[in-house]
C-alpha cells in the first residue's frame, strides 16, 4: 500500500518535515516515491507547504494519508 507520510529532516531538536509518497513498508526516512511537500513546526506559525495537486492525484491513484498528514491537508484547504 502506498501512504502520503512525513518523512523527517533537520537537525537533532530542530525538526523539519517532507511530505512524501512512499511505500508503507519503506523506513520512515527511507526511499519514497514523489516529495509532495513540507512542513516545519519550528516557526511560529507553522510553515505548511503543500502541492495539492499531487497530493489530489495520489489519493485518487488509492494512495492513502497518515492522520498528521490529513490534519495538515485540512489546515491547508480551509
Amino acid at each position: 500500500m502506498v501512504r502520503i507520510r512525513l518523512m523527517r529532516m533537520g537537525a537533532k531538536k530542530k525538526p523539519f518535515y517532507r511530505v512524501v509518497v512512499a511505500d508503507s513498508k519503506a523506513r520512515r526516512d527511507g526511499p519514497f516515491i514523489e516529495i509532495v511537500g513540507t512542513y516545519n513546526p519550528k516557526t511560529d506559525p507553522a510553515e505548511i507547504k503543500l502541492n495539492m495537486e499531487r497530493i489530489n492525484y495520489w489519493i485518487s491513484k488509492g494512495a492513502q494519508p497518515t492522520d498528521t498528514v490529513k490534519k495538515l491537508i485540512e489546515t491547508v484547504t480551509s
